[in-house]
């Protein structure tokens, strides 16, 4: 098994204990300690990731940075397996940091489980269109945000 195997399999292993976690036991001491700490949650993807786009730092420039990307630029980038791993592994890292927030925001805002978990799941899934309910289901005006963030 090569390095990008590897680095795949840790970090789609990695994430599972901590999307359980916000999706069943929201509200939960162990979930809030997991989630706090980001050298344990986010951390240990932003490792394996920066292992494999280190070396492709140069392609990754030159074929992103030379041109305006089109559709096409970004089909033809993406045939490349490692191109395709990172991608996953940015995929994981930010879709993680993303439920993480909106987590954060459906505990302080104490909105129930059948409301978090739905939206956590999509948040995982398809991350933009998750995160986007789950800004819309805790919107409140700034004051109380502010308030439920000291609290």
């Amino acid at each position: 098994m090569e390095i990008t195997e590897i680095m795949f399999w840790i970090s789609s292993i990695w994430i599972i204990p901590f999307w359980g976690l916000m999706w069943f036991l929201p509200k939960h001491e162990i979930t809030a300690k997991a989630m706090s700490d980001i050298r344990i949650c986010i951390l240990p993807l932003l490792i394996p990731y920066t292992i494999l786009v280190i070396p492709n730092l140069p392609d990754i420039f030159i074929t992103l940075g030379s041109e305006m990307p089109t559709p096409q630029l970004v089909i033809d980038f993406f045939q490349d397996d490692d191109v395709i791993i990172i991608g996953w592994l940015h995929f994981l890292a930010f879709d993680l940091l993303a439920g993480r927030y909106i987590w954060k925001r459906m505990v302080d805002l104490d909105r129930p489980i059948y409301i978090s978990t739905p939206i956590l799941i999509l948040s995982m899934m398809v991350a933009p269109f998750g995160f986007l309910l789950g800004l819309l289901s805790t919107w409140e005006s700034k004051t109380d945000i502010l308030e439920a963030n000291h609290d």
